[in-house]
């Protein structure tokens, strides 16, 4: 049984061992945390996946991920610095690929090289126990507060509404930057607009979900959708579907199963992709 902290009974830490925890606020704060989380990383990870810059979500997470270390060092807000950290990655790989006329591997890349290096640094100079550096990097997503499920939901509908708002501009952008331009869209302002959103949604997902995971719920439900329908409009939404299902069928298996809640996850979006690809509709039209 765990260990209650206070009338609310939340867990500190560790794995779901079974399921008379489901009971527990901390479990109903996970299982809130998975909906909103996974369902705002799985969107922004449907425009990572059409604008091929799948690379963009390990990027941007070391990025946050070592702006937090720094902040700890400082004795500044983790948030605050990753939050800094990552729209600075994102400010620096659109300039680097258009200035540079490189292909966004090479800058996203770069970024990924320099904030990997900088977390590792800021790793080394963290005084006393580094429980708290793995906490950022395994993510806690069974202590998540009440007020971070509270910020998960709204970052979850501002990408819900930056979505339905501005379909036509998104889709044109994903579909051809340049012709998107020359039609009178902002296009270059909505480019990276969309990289901003990515950043915000992985930063804002990395304290419950954390750096190791979110990318892997930014990437896996978003290619799991594009594997089954030509249409934006249906991935967004299936990819919205599988990301919460990724999370409420980790938490599920991590109870029954009694393993870790974040390394289930993973898992479970894996093999959402797997069977995706596998029964994909542009696996047969290919083969043909």
């Amino acid at each position: 049984m765990p260990k209650e902290t206070g009338a609310e009974g939340r867990r500190p830490r560790g794995n779901v061992m079974d399921l008379s925890l489901w009971g527990y606020e901390f479990m109903r704060n996970a299982v809130l945390a998975g909906a909103f989380g996974g369902a705002a990383c799985a969107a922004v990870g449907v425009l990572v996946v059409t604008m091929q810059l799948s690379f963009l979500g390990v990027a941007i997470a070391h990025a946050a991920f070592a702006g937090a270390l720094c902040a700890t060092i400082l004795g500044a807000s983790p948030f605050l610095g990753s939050l800094g950290f990552s729209l600075a990655a994102v400010a620096a790989v659109g300039p680097l690929a258009d200035r540079g006329e490189f292909g966004p591997d090479t800058p996203i890349g770069i970024v990924f090289s320099l904030t990997l290096g900088l977390a590792f640094l800021f790793m080394g100079l963290l005084p006393g126990p580094r429980a708290e550096a793995l906490d950022l990097l395994w993510g806690s997503i069974l202590t998540v507060s009440r007020a971070e499920v509270a910020l998960l939901a709204g970052m979850a509908l501002a990408v819900a509404l930056l979505v339905i708002l501005f379909f036509k501009e998104i889709q044109a952008v994903i579909f051809h930057r340049e012709l998107a331009r020359a039609v009178g869209m902002p296009a270059q302002a909505i480019h990276y607009g969309l990289l901003i959103a990515v950043g915000l949604v992985i930063t804002v997902s990395l304290p419950s979900i954390g750096g190791l995971l979110v990318f892997t719920l930014v990437l896996n439900p978003a290619a799991a959708a594009y594997q089954l329908t030509y249409s934006l409009k249906r991935m967004f939404l299936l990819a919205a579907v599988f990301g919460v299902a990724s999370t409420w069928a980790g938490l599920l298996g991590s109870s029954l199963l009694r393993l870790p809640s974040g390394a289930t996850i993973v898992l479970v979006s894996t093999a959402i992709f797997i069977a995706a690809a596998a029964f994909s509709p542009k696996r047969r039209v290919k083969k043909r």
